[in-house]
C-alpha cells in the first residue's frame, strides 16, 4: 500500500497501531517528537525497530515549540474558558508540522496517528496535515470500524500485543490516561470521567503538593522584550536563564517545587462533548502573571480591549486546531503588533501554589506618578472631571427618565 509515516509514542497503543499498519500492507516509518517529554527515547526507537518500523525518527522540537509556538501563546495571554492555558492544543500543531516535513522527506503518502475518534488531538493533528500538505491521506485507526470493533479495550490491545511479541507494561497501568510535553501534562478518562471524583494523592508528576512545599518564596524578575520573556533572575542565588529553552526549563522547576500551575477543570471539546481534565502548566503560569502584568504597564487602554478580543478568538482557534489557518495567522499578526511596546521587568513572588506580583518598571510605561499621585495635581485640572460626570450621565439619566414613564403607566 506505500509507506506510512506513523506518530508513534513508543507506548502500547501506537506500537500496536504500528504493527496492524504492518499487517494492512503498509511500510511504516516511526516518529517520535521529543516536545519534552519524560521518555526513554532510544529504548522507543529499539522497540519501533524490532517491531518492524523501517526507519525511526526522532526529532528534537522543544526549541522551536517555546519559541514558535509557547511565546505567541505568552505575547496573548491565551486562555482557553478562562482557565485551560492550551499545553496541548500547542504542542499538536508542532509535531504534526515535523511530521509532515517527514512524509515529504521520506516520499510517503500517508500519515498516521493514535488520536481517539473521540477527541480534540485528531482534529489539531489532521487540520495540520492537510494545511501543510493538502494531498496527504491520513490513516487514523480509532475511526475505523475494522480497527476499534476489534480492540474495544485495553484487553483486547493486550491480547494482540501478546500475541505478536509486542512488549507490555510491567507497572500497573494507571487508572487515567496522560500526555506530557514541555509545557504542561494533562490527565484525563478513567476514574477522572467522573467529574465529582477528586484527583487522588500522586496524581501529579510536574508540581509538589502546595500544603508541602517549600516554606520560603522565591522572589524571580522577568524581563521581556515585545512580550516575550528574554530574561529570569532569582533574586535569591542570583541564577539567570537567557536562552528561551533554559529560561522556560527553569521556570518549570521553580514553579513545579511551590505546586503552581495546577488546575481542574470541565472543558468544551471541538467536537462537541464536555470532558474532564486535570493540567499541570507551572512555567506557563508564571508567564500568564508576568506577561499579563507588563502588558497592563505599558499598553494603551483601547488598543488593550481590542487586543482581550482577539486572544479570546486566538485561543478558541488553537484549542479547535486552527494553528496553520488564515485567520489564525492574520491573529498572530496582530497580537505581535501590539507586543512592540511591551517591554520591562516584573518582580514576583512564587510561593504556596501562587503568584503574586510584587513589582514592575519599564523605559515603554505609561503610567505617570505624577499625573495620578493624590499628592500633587500635576498636569490634571480636578475641576475637568464635574464636565466628564456630566457628559456621561446624560445618557443614564435619560434611560431611567424613560423607565418612570414606562413604570408609570404599568
Amino acid at each position: 500500500k506505500g509507506t506510512v509515516v506513523l506518530a508513534y509514542s513508543g507506548g502500547l497503543d501506537t506500537s500496536c497501531i504500528l504493527v496492524w499498519l504492518k499487517e494492512q500492507g503498509y511500510d511504516v516509518v516511526a516518529y517520535l517528537a521529543n516536545i519534552g517529554q519524560k521518555e526513554d527515547f532510544e529504548a522507543a526507537r529499539k522497540k519501533a525497530l524490532a517491531l518492524g518500523a523501517k526507519k525511526v525518527y526522532i526529532e528534537d522540537i522543544s526549541k522551536e515549540f517555546v519559541e514558535e509556538f509557547i511565546w505567541p501563546a505568552v505575547q496573548a495571554n491565551a486562555l482557553y474558558e478562562d482557565r485551560y492555558l492550551l499545553g496541548t492544543a500547542l504542542a499538536r500543531p508542532c509535531i504534526a508540522r515535523k511530521l509532515v516535513e517527514i512524509t515529504q522527506r521520506e516520499g510517503a503518502q500517508y500519515v498516521a496517528h493514535g488520536a481517539t475518534g473521540k477527541g480534540n488531538d485528531q482534529v489539531r493533528f489532521e487540520l495540520t496535515c492537510y494545511a501543510l500538505c493538502p494531498q496527504i491521506k491520513v490513516v487514523a485507526p480509532w475511526r475505523l470500524p475494522d480497527f476499534y470493533q476489534r480492540f474495544p479495550g485495553r484487553r483486547e490491545l493486550m491480547d494482540y500485543a501478546k500475541k505478536h511479541g509486542i512488549p507490555v507494561p510491567v507497572t500497573p497501568q494507571t487508572p487515567w490516561s496522560m500526555d506530557e510535553n514541555l509545557m504542561h501534562i494533562s490527565y484525563e478518562a478513567g476514574i477522572l470521567e467522573n467529574p465529582k471524583n477528586q484527583a487522588p494523592p500522586g496524581l501529579y508528576t510536574k508540581t509538589r503538593d502546595p500544603a508541602t512545599s517549600p516554606n520560603t518564596p522565591d522572589v524571580l524578575e522577568i524581563e521581556f522584550e515585545r512580550g516575550v520573556p528574554v530574561k529570569v533572575t532569582n533574586a535569591g542565588d542570583g541564577a539567570t536563564r537567557r536562552s528561551a529553552l533554559e529560561l522556560f526549563v527553569y521556570l518549570n522547576d521553580i514553579a513545579g517545587k511551590h505546586g503552581v500551575g495546577r488546575v481542574d477543570i470541565v472543558e468544551n471539546r471541538f467536537v462537541g462533548m464536555k470532558s474532564r481534565g486535570i493540567y499541570e502548566t507551572p512555567a506557563g503560569t508564571i508567564l500568564y502573571h508576568a506577561h499579563l502584568d507588563i502588558e497592563a504597564f505599558t499598553m494603551d487602554r483601547e488598543v488593550r480591549k481590542i487586543k482581550q478580543g482577539l486572544a479570546l478568538k486566538f485561543s478558541e482557534l488553537v484549542y479547535n486546531g486552527f494553528w496553520h489557518s488564515p485567520e489564525c495567522e492574520f491573529l498572530r499578526e496582530c497580537i505581535g503588533r501590539s507586543q512592540e511596546g511591551v517591554v520591562g521587568t516584573v518582580r514576583l513572588s512564587v510561593f504556596k501554589g501562587q503568584v503574586y506580583v510584587l513589582g514592575r518598571e519599564s523605559p515603554r510605561s505609561l503610567y505617570n506618578e505624577e499625573l495620578v499621585s493624590m499628592k500633587v495635581q500635576g498636569d490634571y485640572e480636578p475641576a475637568d472631571a464635574t464636565g466628564f460626570i456630566s457628559i456621561n450621565s446624560l445618557r443614564l439619566k435619560e434611560y431611567h427618565r424613560l423607565q418612570s414613564k414606562v413604570t408609570v403607566k404599568q
